[in-house]
C-alpha cells in the first residue's frame, strides 16, 4: 500500500471537469485506488464517489493505492492535482 497527502489548490476543487480528469488518470492504473477526505474514503475510479466528497480548493486529500503499480498511481494522481488538473 502506498499513501500520499496533497492539497487541492485549484479554485473549484475536485468537481465536474477536474474530477473527470482525476478518474481518467486513476483508471490508467491496475491498482485499487481510493481518495480520502477527513474520515470518508471513496473509490478514486468512481465519478459519483469522488464528487460525493465535495472537495473544494484548499482541501487536503489523501490518495491511497494498493497493487502492482501503486506507487506510480499515487504519484501520477498527486502530480495531476498539483498541476491544477491540467490533463
Amino acid at each position: 500500500m502506498f499513501v500520499r497527502d496533497v492539497t487541492v489548490e485549484n479554485q473549484v476543487g475536485l468537481h465536474a471537469r477536474p474530477a473527470t480528469f482525476f478518474i481518467q488518470k486513476a483508471n490508467e492504473f491496475k491498482s485499487s485506488i481510493w481518495v480520502e477526505k477527513e474520515e470518508r474514503r471513496v473509490n478514486a475510479k468512481s465519478l459519483l464517489g469522488v464528487l460525493s466528497l465535495g472537495i473544494m480548493g484548499g482541501t487536503e486529500i489523501r490518495i491511497i493505492a494498493d497493487g502492482t503499480d501503486e506507487e506510480e498511481a499515487v504519484n501520477g494522481l498527486v502530480a495531476l492535482v498539483r498541476s491544477g488538473f491540467n490533463a
